[in-house]
């Protein structure tokens, strides 16, 4: 992972110190800021390829930086790390411009994942447009969690986004559906599975639009997203 600068905004700091260490240790290239009003400063100065940034800070918090780090850097990848376990708190950190998030108390295996799945899905992406990928008539930003058909645009949930990335990157490729329940749940426990199953509902209602693009179910197998 040599080469991959992480700006990580917090103001524990025995919590920073740790999560400093041991991305450190990884080979990450990391600046850490501990005051919400220094972050814009060491975003322009350090220019990471991804912000590790907590929602509560001094002086600025973090969906306000969120925000203004959207405009400044529309294709940055942004992680938000948060105590709080309230849904809306959730959709509000999307909404400021978050690409995921990770609840407090987290392990560092599962932000190093989580990290490197963004970075993934936006690296080597150098405007806006690049980071889209075609599906049909749709254009698909997994970065900004939209869909887009003409004019009309559709925000996506985070685990909407999870789960039409992984179709959309293989298109036309049988997916088995435990990979996709260990990617997008960690494990094929039979509640995550019924979850599934109500995903890909939404996900055929929103790309009818397009009767080129089909999203089959392959019994016994997993998914198909079809693109003609």
């Amino acid at each position: 992972m040599q080469n991959i600068k992480i700006l990580y905004v917090e103001d524990e700091p025995f919590l920073g110190k740790i999560v400093r260490e041991s991305l450190e240790s990884r080979a990450f290239e990391l600046r850490w800021v501990e005051d919400g009003a220094l972050v814009l400063e060491a975003l322009e100065q350090f220019q990471p390829d991804v912000c590790v940034l907590d929602v509560m800070l001094p002086n600025r918090d973090g969906f306000s930086l969120g925000r203004e780090i959207r405009v400044l850097r529309p294709t940055l990848p942004i992680l938000f790390l948060t105590a709080k376990n309230q849904t809306a708190d959730v959709v509000q950190g999307f909404d400021s411009g978050g690409n995921d998030y990770i609840r407090k108390p987290f392990s560092m295996e599962e932000l190093i994942a989580r990290i490197q799945n963004l970075l993934h899905l936006t690296r080597g992406t150098s405007s806006p447009a690049s980071t889209h990928l075609a599906i049909g008539r749709y254009r698909f930003s997994p970065t900004r969690q939209e869909l887009l058909l003409e004019e009309q645009s559709r925000q996506l949930s985070h685990r909407e986004n999870q789960l039409l990335t992984i179709l959309a990157t293989r298109p036309n490729e049988a997916i088995p559906r435990k990979d996709i329940l260990d990617q997008v749940w960690g494990s094929d426990a039979f509640f995550n599975s019924r979850n599934l199953d109500v995903y890909i509902t939404r996900l055929r209602d929103y790309l009818k639009e397009d009767s080129g693009v089909q999203l089959l179910t392959l019994k016994g197998v997993g998914y198909r997203l079809v693109c003609s």
